[in-house]
């Protein structure tokens, strides 16, 4: 079974490789010969944000570029948050097709928890919101906020439990009202990772009392390459790493979100995610050492 997934992974990589340079090609064609990627859709009037036009990002948009072919299947729409209202009305969820973001680990912070993310949708670079850790905390007990890039208001907050069996953040709202919270799944045949709401019942650490998940994450977490699915079992977000080349300090990801789909709440989670695998990567080069 190794064996397989090694090869797989290879025949993946590969697969990527040469669809790049596909993209690639494009893009130099689209130079000389007036030749298009992208879909020339006008800009989406569900941000305030003004438009500031700074690079193309058909190399980040890659599998949009060749049809999607390698980002698995199709995103769905999600019909139904399972809280409301979303953690921002303006930015939090548009109605209008699949959004797409970047999100770029900052390689010097003073916290090694900071994030800048913008929306890449219409291959237009534009700053969407910014996530920077707490200066100071205790350790193991990390704080992350969220806020807008156009007017620094705070849009969620991504608080580390201190006392748990599993890794897990708890996520609140700009008035300070806990939401819900993400959580490494203890037993699992995979490294998942699940989304609870506040106040819907259960108890317990193992999950055999627990409430049903509102979204699931989980995939190749080792190539930081994984899916959200809500309740009904529909793919509503996405998140691939961004490059060939990452470290943990400085990690990129390209993330889709669905029509409908809370987009805060999915940069958010995924911003954890990365902490938490870092935090992972850290320990393990410590008992290496030792």
């Amino acid at each position: 079974m190794m064996i397989f997934a090694t090869t797989a992974s290879q025949l993946q990589r590969l697969v990527v490789f040469f669809f790049f340079y596909v993209a690639l090609l494009c893009a130099s064609l689209q130079r000389v010969n007036g030749f298009t990627l992208s879909t020339n859709k006008p800009p989406r009037s569900h941000s305030p944000l003004t438009t500031k036009p700074r690079r193309s990002t058909q190399l980040y948009n890659i599998f949009d570029a060749v049809g999607g072919i390698l980002s698995g299947p199709k995103l769905e729409k999600e019909d139904k948050l399972p809280y409301h209202p979303p953690f921002c009305s303006e930015l939090s969820v548009c109605n209008d097709g699949v959004r797409t973001f970047a999100i770029k680990e900052r390689p010097l912070s003073f916290t090694g928890e900071d994030f800048d993310i913008s929306e890449i949708t219409n291959n237009i670079e534009e700053d969407f919101v910014r996530v920077r850790g707490a200066m100071l905390h205790l350790p193991g007990k990390d704080k992350m906020r969220m806020a807008s890039s156009s007017s620094g208001e705070n849009l969620v907050t991504m608080d580390r439990v201190l006392i748990a069996a599993t890794p897990s953040y708890d996520l609140y709202r700009s008035d300070g009202t806990k939401i819900g919270w993400i959580e490494k799944k203890l037993i699992a045949f995979m490294d998942t990772f699940d989304v609870y709401m506040e106040g819907k019942g259960g108890f317990g650490v193992t999950g055999l009392f627990k409430p049903t998940p509102a979204y699931r994450i989980e995939g190749d977490f080792l190539d930081r390459n994984f899916s959200f699915k809500n309740e009904e079992g529909k793919i509503v977000a996405r998140a691939n790493m961004d490059g060939w080349l990452q470290i943990d300090m400085m990690n990129h990801y390209q993330v889709q979100v669905a029509e409908g789909m809370d987009a805060l709440l999915v940069l958010a989670c995924v911003c954890c995610i990365d902490e938490e695998f870092d935090e992972e990567h850290q320990e393990r080069r410590k008992k290496r050492e030792e």
